[in-house]
């Protein structure tokens, strides 16, 4: 495969001029071009890298955008979890300031298998929304059979529900919050993260905090953005159980952005269900 490829991205919603070359997702995620799977994997496991998964995505008409994985000091860097976002090269269905998006996630080492989600790229604040599995469907595929094929396949059946989500986040900026009701939204993002509220050492109001102008405003999609980047992006004043000031980290982990997000993205349709 030629890894001096670079394609265009077709879409003025896009916050990005061109796709990411296999350079640049080689660089960020050296796990998708692992050559072999972790030694620990069973006899049944059927290894394919994700760079041949990706081209099947390539040739389908998606394009890379995004890529990253786990960092961790102990496991191969080979064999981490990583995950790739991907865009149609001809998005039809237009968000107001956002771009759909499939989020690709696989590992080498058996801990998980290839798996698809829906998610929302929003151009102002460069942040990630992923959309929960109850909201809309989510794949998995095995690492065994036609992995290429039913990825591909899952792939374009979640791109088919772009038109669907695009509905559920107009329907977000129609649903306008009271004071209260965006704190107590607050309140429960922030469980999400710190399952004890006693131990956050901040207030829930804090992610209610607007970091741009294009965030102002009292409707549940750009409520749900501003908690999403206060508890994903961190820098926010907490005091630690011991009395020091300091301030939330970033979330890293790349299990703990997808639980996050779906969890908040489900705290949303909550409150459109009530």
């Amino acid at each position: 495969m030629n890894t001096n490829v670079s394609l265009s991205l077709s879409s003025h919603a896009s916050a990005f001029d061109r796709g990411l070359s296999l350079e640049t997702i080689r660089e960020r995620a050296p796990a998708v071009f692992a050559p072999s799977a972790h030694e620990r994997t069973s006899l049944k496991y059927t290894f394919i890298p994700t760079e041949r998964v990706l081209a099947g995505l390539m040739s389908a008409g998606f394009v890379p955008v995004e890529a990253r994985q786990t960092r961790a000091r102990s496991a191969s860097p080979l064999h981490a979890r990583h995950i790739v976002r991907l865009r149609r090269r001809f998005e039809t269905v237009q968000l107001k300031g956002s771009v759909p998006e499939v989020v690709f996630l696989n590992s080498h080492d058996g801990s998980s298998a290839y798996q698809l989600r829906m998610g929302i790229f929003r151009v102002v604040c460069t942040n990630g929304l992923i959309v929960s599995h109850g909201a809309f469907p989510a794949y998995c595929v095995s690492h065994r059979g036609n992995v290429v094929e039913e990825v591909v396949a899952g792939a374009l059946k979640l791109s088919a529900e772009f038109e669907h989500l695009a509905a559920e986040v107009e329907r977000m900026e129609q649903r306008h919050l009271r004071k209260d009701e965006q704190v107590q939204f607050a309140e429960r993002g922030l469980a999400l993260r710190f399952p004890d509220l006693t131990q956050a050492g901040m207030q829930p109001s804090q992610l209610l905090n607007c970091r741009r102008v294009e965030d102002t405003g009292d409707d549940l999609w750009r409520v749900l953005n501003r908690c999403q980047e206060g508890l994903l992006r961190g820098g926010l004043s907490r005091r630690t159980v011991s009395g020091r000031l300091t301030r939330t980290r970033r979330i890293s982990s790349i299990a703990a952005d997808v639980r996050l997000n779906s969890q908040l993205w489900d705290l949303a349709m909550e409150v459109l269900a009530a």
